[in-house]
């Protein structure tokens, strides 16, 4: 997991036209802080990346070398100078450090999940609002932000937006194959070889595909029960690295939720049916039907690669600093949807554990 911190001076509600740039942390330094994260940062002009934190002093050096400014890197070994700093930390002990960045009035970045389980996370989201309520904590100074950069991805917008309106959302298949190897690089990192947390990559990376599936559903079509399959295909990937479940809906429908990381099957995509068609996305490609028409639509750019939308992780980081600059918090980062996420996940863990019984996703 990785964070961002900004300072608590950074922005006071004002148009970013008003302030100079937000000044930013950013805490870990391994393949995802510098493939997307260090690039999101450059890449918002508003804000000034002014630190990195890693366990690994030499790791953070070496995150920051090639940069034009200055920026300060710290670790374990450092003494910091008062800025709000976290480390790139194994899922179950994140919350701890988000704590002590936002009582230091810091608005924070955390990378999903929000937490190992679904307790810790709703206790770090009421500790949150009651040190809100009891002056501890500013939250127009420290904002609680989760990234879940699925929900910043242009071609999922698109897609979402259109099944809306489609009229009333009678299915879904959310299908997604993957083989982790050994050796990988996601892989090959000590903390998800031999996980402390539910789940594995199911939680880790399958979030993911929760978020992305609710997305595309809406809101109205909240989850109310699943039934789940799990299993541990791989002898490298555990506790489990396979979900095969059944979604119910509030709105009567049920779908399908089909996550491997363990699979020789190959092949990924979502498929949304609507009263008046259907909506299917693969990649940066999205196919609709209606009227018996067909109509695609590819989120390329000019070299005919992927667009810009890339991970999403740019888009996430701009609106992150948008909202610090106005005041604001955009509702894809808001907490509570991580919490959602993670509550459908644990539910479909829970009922894998008991052969397929269903399990209901609290509200």
């Amino acid at each position: 997991m990785y964070s961002f911190f900004a300072g608590k001076d950074a922005a006071k509600g004002e148009s970013t036209q008003d302030v100079s740039p937000i000044g930013v942390a950013i805490i870990g330094s391994g393949i995802f802080a510098k493939e997307q994260h260090l690039p999101a940062v450059l890449a918002t002009p508003s804000l000034s990346l002014k630190a990195v934190y890693s366990r690994s002093l030499k790791s953070a050096a070496t995150l920051c070398e090639k940069l034009a400014q200055k920026v300060d890197w710290y670790s374990e070994e450092t003494e910091t100078d008062g800025r709000g700093l976290d480390d790139i930390l194994p899922i179950p002990y994140q919350p701890a450090y988000i704590k002590k960045a936002l009582l230091a009035g810091k608005h924070v970045l955390a990378e999903k999940p929000i937490a190992k389980d679904v307790a810790t996370a709703e206790e770090l989201l009421t500790w949150y609002k009651t040190s809100c309520d009891s002056g501890g904590i500013d939250p127009a100074k420290a904002t609680f932000n989760i990234a879940e950069n699925w929900r910043f991805l242009e071609s999922h917008n698109y897609a979402a937006t259109v099944i809306a309106g489609l009229g009333r959302v009678t299915g879904f298949r959310s299908r997604i194959n993957f083989m982790v190897e050994t050796g990988g690089k996601y892989f090959e990192t000590p903390w998800r070889k031999t996980p402390e947390y539910q789940g594995g990559f199911l939680l880790d990376a399958g979030i993911h595909y929760v978020a992305a599936t609710r997305l595309f559903i809406g809101k109205e079509c909240s989850v109310v029960r699943v039934s789940a399959f799990t299993q541990q295909l791989q002898p490298h990937l555990p506790p489990v690295d396979t979900v095969n479940a059944v979604w119910k809906l509030a709105n009567g429908a049920s779908g399908t939720f089909a996550v491997s990381f363990g699979t020789t099957f190959k092949g990924s995509g979502y498929s949304v049916a609507c009263e008046k068609g259907t909506v299917t996305v693969v990649r940066n490609r999205v196919s609709v039907v209606r009227d018996d028409k067909e109509e695609t639509r590819e989120f390329i750019d000019e070299t005919n690669e992927i667009a810009e939308e890339g991970k999403g992780v740019k888009q996430e980081v701009a609106a992150w600093a948008k909202g610090i600059a106005e005041g604001t918090q955009d509702p894809r980062l808001a907490p509570t949807e991580a919490l959602t996420d993670l509550k459908i996940l644990e539910a479909m863990l829970r009922s894998g554990e008991h052969d397929g019984n269903p399990v209901a996703v609290a509200p």
